[in-house]
């Protein structure tokens, strides 16, 4: 399940120190940190979030408030920095710290709300992803995402919270802290400056726009930090993004030394094309290692050249969870199969509620796996080849994880069943019989990097005790990419909500999958003792009740929007260095 992954981050790098770059791995682009927006790469990774939700009503006069937000929009390279920083006085201090604190804001766009800021010259009509200049919700009206279409349910689009019909955002702002209180001041001093005001002259000054709606996210609290409202561990795995940033240092250190093409072992290091325009992406035809092609430089061109470079496509869901109703679920099969509801659970999720995978501890939770970030994600699905990267020792700069073992293998779907959630969302190095162009190398073409939040209070409700409170709670779900329909709704449509994947007969995804039926009827197989016959349910755990497709511009393209010239670019010590002084 999408989520913050503040548990399981790189050790720091020293600050300052310049890295040079492994074997296999200098061929990666140096990234332009100070144009991509910070909650693309690396992420927030706060304990709290806000995101308004607006509608344009006035375009000049919101782009003369854009101009005013600019500054405030935060960059890869300051969240980078900032995180160095941060984990390298955790590291001396021996544990967390609140020495040094940060807020951060970042800024999106639907296509309408680029269409109403835009210039002919930005080329906005080459923005070839369907589904985003769709939008959401046409995209779900049209079937394409499973949603309860015609149901009058929550769930159906009409009645979403946020981007039902009128209620579509041209903008999204997104916001973070570490302390909920210092996030509701820095939210609340920017909803002063969207008011009307007057000035000292006694003119009135309007921003252009309407607030349509408020979301707070914020991680839950002891015991169940970390995880979502079902009580899974959340964020354990992320696609490692490579390439590096001015300073030499890596985005994704290599930490596997059985593998220079992980950063942490089972996490593979991928193109970051995949994620952000204007760099090659991954190739489905060659090995994970090799690049592709730049989305921005191909024939069929998915974006705008100039405008879409350092940009990434943010996908954002607000998924109501019923826990009791999940929990009441688990019970039932526990009580029929002779099991305990933990271990229903984790056949239905994959991973135990600590975290650790059914891969490699299929019969019980581990606590000590689910804590160790060198195990914990160190699992393949499919049967070894003969030219296993294992057998090759790496060397590496850095820290990098100890008695690494080769990764532990499930090709049958005895540990993990097909149908597990973790499983039909990111099939790793799967095959199918059906489906002959399923392998990792295509796999990888369809990641996200997920910046999802829990919203809403802990659930009273446990395995062992369902609650019924019918309280608004949930995951924000956020995720970012370069291709909308091959990439979020190509693993919703084709793998979660497609009972063919990924062979005949596999079944529904058992957390967020979607039968667009409105009988809602799932089936799926979790191979429990006993089980002679796919379990059904027709209950969504997991209802949609908002969402929206937006772009995250690159600072520059941000500045085209307000009507500013760009930042000047500071001049770097080195390039100083570089200069000859002239002869006196």
């Amino acid at each position: 399940m999408p989520g913050p992954n503040t548990a399981f981050e790189a050790p720091a790098d020293p600050p300052l120190r310049k890295i040079s770059l492994p074997a296999g791995r200098k061929g990666e682009p140096l990234l332009k940190a100070d144009q991509i927006q910070g909650n693309v790469s690396p992420g927030f990774n706060k304990d709290h979030q806000t995101l308004l939700f607006l509608k344009i009503d006035d375009a000049p006069s919101f782009a003369t408030w854009l101009r005013e937000f600019v500054p405030r929009v935060a960059t890869m390279q300051d969240v980078a920095a900032f995180n160095r920083l941060f984990k390298s006085l955790r590291r001396k201090q021996h544990g967390e710290t609140a020495a040094v604190q940060s807020a951060w804001a970042n800024i999106a766009f639907s296509f309408a709300g680029l269409e109403k800021l835009g210039t002919p010259s930005m080329k906005l009509r080459e923005f070839r992803d369907r589904a985003f200049t769709a939008g959401m919700l046409q995209r779900s009206l049209d079937g394409e995402l499973g949603d309860p279409v015609g149901s009058e349910t929550t769930g159906d689009p009409v009645n979403w919270l946020i981007g039902g019909p009128e209620r579509e955002a041209d903008v999204v702002l997104i916001f973070a802290a570490d302390e909920r209180s210092t996030l509701n001041n820095v939210v609340a001093a920017t909803v002063r400056t969207l008011m009307p005001s007057i000035d000292a002259k006694g003119a009135t000054s309007l921003s252009g726009t309407t607030i349509l709606f408020r979301q707070d996210g914020d991680t839950l609290p002891p015991p169940l930090q970390g995880h979502e409202h079902f009580g899974f561990k959340d964020g354990v795995s992320q696609p490692g993004m490579r390439g590096g940033l001015p300073d030499g240092t890596l985005l994704t250190p290599s930490q596997n030394p059985l593998d220079p093409d992980q950063g942490k072992p089972g996490q593979d290091l991928l193109w970051p094309g995949e994620f952000v325009f204007g760099y090659r992406g991954q190739d489905p035809d060659q090995e994970v290692s090799k690049p592709g092609k730049d989305p921005l430089d191909t024939k069929q061109r998915k974006a705008p050249r100039k405008f879409a470079a350092n940009g990434s496509f943010l996908v954002f869901r607000r998924l109501r969870q019923d826990v009791g109703a999940f929990h009441e679920f688990l019970g039932r099969l526990a009580a029929r199969f002779h099991v305990a509801s933990d271990l229903v659970g984790a056949r239905m999720v994959g991973r135990w509620p600590s975290g650790a995978p059914v891969v490699i501890s299929p019969e019980s939770d581990d606590a000590d796996l689910a804590a160790d970030d060198c195990r914990n994600n160190n699992f393949e699905f499919g049967a070894e080849e003969e030219d296993a990267k294992s057998s090759r020792l790496a060397e590496l700069p850095g820290e990098v994880c100890e008695n690494v073992a080769p990764p532990a293998r499930d090709p049958d779907g005895l540990k993990l069943p097909f149908v597990g959630h973790i499983r039909k969302t990111y099939p790793r190095d799967d095959q199918s019989v059906s489906i002959p162009q399923l392998n990792e190398n295509s796999t990888q073409t369809h990641r996200l990097l997920r910046r999802g939040i829990p919203f809403g209070p802990p659930s009273g409700s446990t395995f062992g005790m369902p609650v019924n409170d019918q309280v608004d709670r949930g995951l924000l779900f956020l995720a970012y990419q370069v291709s909308i329909v091959d990439q979020f709704e190509f693993v919703t449509k084709n793998w979660a909500n497609n009972p063919n994947f990924k062979d005949g007969g596999t079944g529904f995804d058992p957390i967020i999958g979607q039968n667009a039926d409105l009988s809602r009827l799932r089936k799926f197989s979790l191979g429990l003792p006993g089980e002679t016959s796919p379990i059904e349910t027709d209950k969504d755990w997991v209802i949609p009740t908002g969402g929206g497709y937006f772009f995250a511009p690159s600072i520059d393209s941000i500045c085209q929007l307000a009507g500013l010239a760009p930042p000047k670019k500071a001049q770097t010590r080195s390039s100083r260095a570089g200069k000859k002084k002239k002869p006196r």
